[in-house]
């Protein structure tokens, strides 16, 4: 078959969102490169059936040297390697990358997965970045987006070929992998919420954090975890510091990281993800897969997974007042009403975001790419 050369900017982020997709081409017979950054995650990628191409690259990193230095890195591997296509996600593999594929002859499918910090916060940045998409995506065989507001953000500002643009749900989820029934909640009555994410600013961390403070003073009885990395190579990263403050307020607790999430979600309640934007959320996807409800800010690739009212709730953005309201409202509804609200989400989650569509897509734009 053919010789497909993948690029996201963590090994990690193949093994947790794109393993299904991996497998498949794979499983066609398509020999896959990986070419991401060594996290520690190398032997887990390979483990897929992918050969691993490590490739250094800094998220965060704004420095015109050290982004020309990774567009050679990118140039040079495409030229030992020889691919038939390239697959790119987020920004530096979907600018960079996708740019030295273009300067190289070889056929590009792209994913928006989410437009992040540059977008939420409009700045020269943004406007380098605007220039980075149209060079990198412009000529590209296929372009994903994972929710319909991306894909019009790219579409007004020329970013994207509107003929050459799908949406897809998410990064789709294995339903039967969520299964709840091998992870019960305990009953002690106590109703406990967890944010699953990166700790940054840009995820509403804070506002959890607020809004915890303000249900706690209602409700003792509550309690509030947050699950994810710390130290995250991102400009409005939280500070180990201003966390452990949090911790020792007695406010939240700090779950660490964890590459299964299934155990935590299951001893939840609620999962809650008061983010600015996101791409389309999978932490909220797994949390519909596992029957719990779910409460999230009213943006891009939140509310694109949420039913108000039915699979959960919904609160206004940068608003821990809001948020805390919504919590209230959870804590409020009787048991029997919280786990019918469960029953829903995953009864939602399974029909809408099966990963079986998105490795569908990727194979038919693989095949328009290539032949």
């Amino acid at each position: 078959m053919s010789r497909v050369l993948i690029s996201i900017n963590a090994a990690r982020n193949v093994v947790n969102f794109r393993a299904a997709l991996v497998r498949a081409l794979v499983a066609d017979g398509h020999e896959v490169i990986a070419a991401v950054p060594d996290d520690g995650a190398l032997a887990a990628v390979e483990a897929l059936g992918a050969r691993v191409a490590v490739l250094p690259m800094t998220s965060a990193s704004t420095s015109v040297t050290g982004d020309l230095a990774l567009l050679g890195r990118y140039i040079r591997l495409i030229r030992r390697e020889r691919p038939d296509a390239y697959l790119g996600w987020t920004i530096k593999p979907n600018t960079y990358g996708s740019l030295a594929a273009r300067l190289m002859g070889v056929p590009r499918i792209n994913n928006v997965s989410g437009l992040g910090t540059v977008f939420i916060r409009e700045s020269w940045v943004t406007r380098v970045a605007e220039q980075l998409y149209r060079l990198g995506l412009g000529g590209s065989s296929t372009v994903f987006f994972q929710n319909h507001d991306d894909r019009n953000e790219f579409e007004k500002r020329a970013l994207v070929d509107p003929a050459r643009v799908e949406v897809l749900p998410g990064s789709g989820i294995d339903a039967a992998h969520y299964d709840p029934a091998a992870f019960p909640r305990a009953g002690d009555g106590t109703i406990r919420f967890l944010m699953v994410a990166r700790l940054i600013r840009d995820k509403g961390v804070a506002e959890f954090v607020e809004a915890a403070r303000i249900v706690r003073a209602l409700h003792p009885q509550a309690r509030f975890a947050l699950l994810g990395f710390l130290d995250v190579d991102n400009a409005t990263a939280i500070s180990r510091a201003e966390l452990e403050g949090w911790v020792a307020e007695g406010v939240v607790e700090y779950c660490g990281a964890a590459d299964d999430v299934r155990p935590f979600i299951g001893n939840c309640d609620c999962l809650v993800l008061p983010s600015y934007r996101e791409g389309l959320s999978r932490v909220l996807l797994e949390a519909g897969a596992m029957a719990r409800p779910a409460i999230a800010t009213d943006v891009p690739g939140c509310r694109d997974v949420i039913v108000p009212g039915e699979t959960g709730l919904l609160c206004a953005v940068r608003d821990a007042a809001s948020l805390a309201e919504s919590m209230t409202a959870l804590i409020a509804m009787p048991p029997a009403a919280r786990a019918a609200m469960g029953r829903a989400a995953r009864a939602h989650i399974a029909e809408n975001f099966d990963e079986i569509r998105v490795v569908k897509a990727y194979r038919a734009a693989l095949a328009r790419a290539i032949s």
